[in-house]
């Protein structure tokens, strides 16, 4: 029997990296696509695929892998699988992958970009450069140097390593707090482990990168911007859940801290008409810290090979353990 591969996205149109991978492995194979809403699709056909390739935002919970029959795989195209019922899927022998590390690159650039923007102050630059003052007349309080500022990381793993090693380039003086961090890590990074409310009380920039589950839920809410300076941004590239965002709203908007960066909201993905992207100082970008040519196309092949290890009884390095 042909094996049915079931895409299920709505972000991407090319799936020529994945179908190449899987086609030479399983020549002959049958490979159908749903977008976010699959429910009509699960009960025609979803229900007797034998490997599931779902984006990172796609909920797949009990009542769904419940009803597959032959599923084997569920290949996650991200780093994280917070919306996949993993419980549920052992209780049917059914492996779950995702892609760690392949982005680390990029969310790390995309985290010293963010900080560069606030330091250059490039939003309120861009806004007023025609209208009026010119050179220094057109600064208001001006900021230090980056590398006279403290950068805190909230999660050191693979991202959150790599954007210390960047931070220290920039001579940044930088703080980490995550219970796995060892004192071999803080010679080797340079960074000095604290607690989260030291960190948020020295910090100039506040980095997340936390893995996301119910622990981390509001993680940062009122109580924590609280702590920070009214200077402070906070920079967000983990999950959205892990901010309450009504109280970043008005801790921003009460200048209790300065701003906020975030490529990642509670809500994914959104109707656009949620309140954070009416927030003055408070910056959204889509959900594309990731993204970078040779990100995506790893993201799509070690996805697609998983695939095919799975169905072709090997282990993957990818497993959800």
């Amino acid at each position: 029997m042909r094996p049915l591969i079931w895409i299920i996205d709505e972000e991407w149109s090319d799936y020529q990296i994945e179908e190449d991978i899987i086609n030479q492995t399983f020549p002959g194979c049958i490979i159908k696509h749903s977008g976010n809403d699959y429910q009509a699709d699960l009960e025609q056909f979803g229900k007797d695929a034998d490997a599931i390739l779902c984006q990172v935002y796609v909920s797949i919970p009990k009542e769904t892998i419940q009803k597959l029959t032959r599923c084997k795989i569920i290949a996650i195209y991200g780093g994280g699988y917070d919306r996949v019922d993993i419980d549920a899927a052992r209780s049917k022998e059914i492996t779950v992958t995702f892609v760690p590390g392949y982005c680390v690159e990029d969310v790390s650039d995309y985290v010293i970009s963010a900080i560069y923007f606030f330091n250059k102050k490039l939003p309120y630059y861009l806004n007023v450069a025609n209208r009026g003052p010119w050179g220094a007349q057109a600064a208001r309080k001006l900021n230090p140097r980056i590398q006279s500022s403290t950068l805190f990381i909230i999660g050191f793993g693979r991202i959150g390593r790599t954007v210390a090693m960047k931070a220290k380039r920039m001579k940044m003086d930088v703080l980490a707090c995550d219970p796995r961090l060892s004192e071999e890590d803080e010679r080797n990074y340079g960074v000095k482990k604290v607690s989260l409310g030291e960190g948020l009380k020295r910090a100039d920039y506040v980095t997340l990168h936390t893995k996301y589950d119910e622990s981390v839920r509001s993680l940062i809410a009122m109580r924590e911007f609280e702590m920070m300076k009214e200077t402070a941004y906070l920079i967000n590239t983990s999950r959205g859940k892990v901010i309450c965002e009504n109280d970043l709203i008005e801790a921003v908007k009460r200048k209790i801290i300065a701003g906020a960066m975030l490529d990642v909201i509670a809500q994914e993905p959104p109707t656009g008409e949620e309140t954070i992207f009416h927030c003055p100082n408070i910056f959204v970008t889509p959900h594309v810290s990731y993204l970078s040519t040779e990100s995506l196309s790893e993201l799509k092949r070690r996805a697609a090979s998983n695939v095919a290890k799975i169905l072709s009884g090997e282990k993957s390095e990818d497993m959800v353990r």
